[in-house]
């Protein structure tokens, strides 16, 4: 019921939903003398940093015949925006109070306004991720494509989290800082700078049960490896096994503490 629900909202609600996200990515930098552009400039500085400290400091060779710095933003850039948004999502509904008190409008609708404005930002970093591997001598091809299906993926696992992280960070305001720590933590055990072939083969496996570890490596099947998702269906099961259960359980959640939201905000 919840879901059916939800996706009707979703349908009725949609140009609300693209105004509020294209509102919220101005108010983010509203004020800066920059603006918008501050959300390009400090993924690209990071990139840089990371990329004059492996390639230039420790000489790092090209990994699968790419050059590193390829290999490096096929893994940073989903995870800048799988950060941004799971960040933004979980504090949702503590920044919008005026909605939650707004009996018309589903309030679990929010959090996916605040992933659609860094998916905005994250569609022009694919972009220049394309034209890099173009100017590096990797023309698009037709797995390319498969990006998309990658980020449809990683959307619906970081709504699935949201909807368990927006609602409990009203009644406990730690939650915020935990997952700041998890997303730090998650950051340098998923192989965004480093390669999975680097570690011993008994920690593999842990290594694979981080979800994110099937995008950040679906990515680089997309741009690098030249493979379908469906070529690996013991990772496909195991991910979207993971998101459907997350996803059953945020529904849960949001919907058992939705009803105190207003009271506690």
């Amino acid at each position: 019921m919840f879901g059916t629900a939800f996706l009707k909202d979703l349908i009725a609600h949609r140009r609300l939903i693209i105004q509020l996200s294209l509102k919220d990515l101005k108010d983010k930098y509203l004020g800066s003398y920059l603006g918008i552009l501050w959300a390009i400039i400090q993924p690209a500085i990071t990139i840089l940093i990371f990329w004059f400290i492996f390639q230039v400091g420790f000489k790092s060779l090209p990994i699968e015949n790419y050059p590193f710095i390829l290999w490096l933003v096929a893994g940073m850039i989903p995870w800048f925006f799988f950060a941004d948004a799971l960040m933004n999502a979980t504090n949702s509904i503590v920044g919008n109070i005026f909605l939650v008190k707004n009996v018309v409008f589903r309030v679990s609708l929010l959090p996916i306004v605040k992933i659609i404005s860094p998916l905005i930002i994250h569609l022009f970093f694919v972009i220049v991720m394309v034209v890099m591997f173009w100017s590096y001598g990797f023309p698009p091809n037709i797995y390319f494509l498969q990006i998309f299906y990658y980020l449809f993926a990683m959307s619906v696992f970081i709504l699935a989290i949201s909807w368990i992280t927006s609602a409990l960070v009203i009644f406990l305001k730690d939650v915020g800082q935990i997952l700041a720590m998890f997303l730090q933590f998650g950051y340098w055990i998923t192989p965004i700078l480093w390669s999975l072939n680097m570690i011993p083969s008994k920690y593999e496996m842990l290594i694979k049960l981080n979800p994110m570890y099937y995008i950040i490596e679906g990515y680089r099947y997309s741009l690098i490896f030249r493979s379908w998702f469906w070529q690996y269906p013991r990772m496909t099961l195991y991910f979207w096994g993971v998101t459907i259960c997350l996803l059953l359980l945020g529904a849960f959640v949001f919907k058992r503490l939705r009803p105190h939201f207003a009271d506690v905000l």
